[in-house]
């Protein structure tokens, strides 16, 4: 893309989110599937701060290439078992944390790693079967293991909500944010409900309104998804 489209796509991105949450601070996650290492470096440069990404590979195959360099990392993608191997340690967050026993893996290979990892966990507020995310009701027990586990950090929540209108839409996003705001309550040290992670490019500014204070964008910094995307493309990405 252009690169004074995406100066300028930002620069609206962020007069957007002041106006949606006028004084507060918000973490915009730069959604970064099929983005290039330029793309996303440009990006960095007018001012995002975090990128996500959705696909272990294409994490894999950008990360040697420079392209989160001076960036927090952030996975947010459904994450496999087999695959954590490849995730834990190498990114800053782990978003979409969604069942006891990707936690217990998780957990298990940041052990092996003498580190500790920061996730949130992943809610499926609109109860899609198509979604992943725990039902709200698993949130509790969820927790409860968490706080036994000394090598995971619980941060916060993370929804993707379902396609609605506004007042359906505004439901479930309040909804979060009441289970974000109750289980602040929490006194355990490896539980902090810091993060509120909702909203996506065409519904953020309402997740914003609702309390959100982590939103994760990605056409509307980058513009529309190159769906040939591949690894020819890996250090291309802008119009001459």
């Amino acid at each position: 893309m252009d690169r004074k489209l995406l100066q300028q796509n930002i620069q609206l991105l962020f007069q957007q989110v002041e106006q949606a949450a006028p004084g507060r601070s918000v973490t915009i996650v730069a959604a970064t599937k099929t983005r290039t290492p330029a793309e996303i470096q440009a990006a960095r440069e007018y001012g995002i701060r975090a990128a996500g990404e959705n696909r272990v590979q294409e994490f894999c195959e950008k990360m040697p290439a420079g392209a989160y360099e001076g960036l927090s990392r952030h996975f947010i993608g459904h994450l496999q078992t087999n695959k954590i191997s490849k995730i834990v340690g190498m990114v800053d967050l782990i978003e979409s944390v969604d069942s006891i026993h990707l936690l217990q893996a998780i957990d298990a290979r940041a052990e092996k790693l003498g580190i500790q990892q920061d996730i949130l966990a992943e809610i499926n507020i609109g109860e899609e079967a198509s979604k992943s995310g725990m039902p709200v009701t698993q949130l509790d027990e969820f927790l409860e293991y968490a706080a036994a586990r000394t090598h995971i950090r619980v941060l916060g929540l993370m929804t993707v909500a379902p396609k609605a209108e506004n007042d359906q839409l505004c439901q479930y996003f309040t909804q979060m944010y009441k289970l974000f705001i109750d289980k602040r309550s929490l006194a355990c040290d490896n539980i902090r409900m810091e993060y509120l992670s909702m909203g996506m490019s065409g519904d953020y500014p309402l997740a914003l309104a609702c309390g959100a204070n982590m939103i994760r964008v990605g056409t509307g910094i980058f513009g529309p998804r190159d769906l040939n995307f591949g690894k020819d493309e890996l250090n291309n990405g802008f119009t001459r």
